[in-house]
């Protein structure tokens, strides 16, 4: 699949104004981001972008800061190579467990090592709610646990659950590419017990799971948290995150009404993950 690089100069640059813009471009259909020191660099598929919507993107204003765009096409058999020598360093969350690619080396040895081949799918454990969502898993107990992992990306969530002990796993994206992606992912970990499927809530009618996670965005959260709750088992957990400290008030409102208690939360970088036990 071919790609759209999207460019963005934030002058002066803040992290908060980079992750704004962030929750802005992705609104508009990008979805992979790399902060760098002078902004962010965006990316889309290559048949969501055309002129309409790079001029929508030139008149995006916010603040005190102006932002200069540029945009370049990748081919995909570029972005491996691109991503390998510039982006993907290895993380350790928690000092527990280390995220890295086959071409890391000398990585320290922690009781969880996850092998991701990112290409374009979202979650290398580098952005924070990914970093927030595997802290947090990191401390459940999920021996015989059933899963359900939604917008599941590169799969990272739900190859550590299987590591931690999840009995059964089900991963999903509506991104055909993110699908094909935490296939691969599942295989190159020697991961037996997820199922990998492509669309959206639809998929999990009538199916009933301990836990649920959903790292994805404020705007499908709003709509569909009602439906993750009412397929979790009575006491049952659910952890949300992809929005920042001042949506807290409408996710949890929607979570509230749909008989969830909240039971933790974590933040880093004015990003927020938020653990929610079913009552109800």
């Amino acid at each position: 699949m071919d790609y759209i690089e999207l460019s963005c100069e934030i002058k002066p640059f803040e992290q908060s104004s980079g992750e704004i813009l962030i929750a802005l471009l992705s609104e508009k259909g990008f979805e992979s981001f790399i902060e760098n020191d002078n902004g962010i660099t965006a990316y889309i598929q290559s048949q969501l972008f055309d002129t309409e919507l790079f001029e929508q993107i030139k008149q995006i204003r916010f603040s005190d800061v102006s932002i200069d765009f540029k945009h370049k096409f990748i081919k995909d058999q570029n972005w491996n190579e691109t991503w390998e020598k510039n982006y993907f360093k290895p993380v350790l969350i928690a000092d527990k467990c280390l995220i890295r690619s086959t071409f890391h080396e000398n990585t320290p040895k922690v009781k969880f090592e996850i092998l991701i081949d990112p290409k374009m799918s979202f979650g290398t454990g580098h952005h924070e709610t990914t970093f927030l969502m595997l802290e947090e898993i990191l401390e459940l107990d999920l021996h015989g646990k059933t899963v359900l992992d939604m917008g599941c990306g590169t799969g990272i969530l739900a190859i550590l659950s299987s590591e931690k002990g999840a009995k059964d796993i089900c991963a999903i994206d509506i991104d055909e590419w993110s699908y094909n992606n935490s296939i691969k992912n599942i295989k190159l970990n020697s991961i037996k017990n997820v199922i990998v499927k492509l669309g959206d809530k639809k998929l999990i009618e009538n199916r009933f799971y301990n836990i649920i996670y959903a790292n994805i965005n404020k705007n499908i959260l709003t709509a569909d948290i009602p439906v993750y709750a009412a397929n979790i088992h009575q006491g049952g957990k659910l952890l949300l995150s992809g929005f920042y400290k001042e949506d807290f008030y409408d996710i949890n409102k929607i979570a509230t009404a749909s008989g969830l208690q909240l039971t933790n939360q974590r933040e880093k970088n004015n990003w927020l993950m938020l653990h929610y036990l079913k009552v109800n």
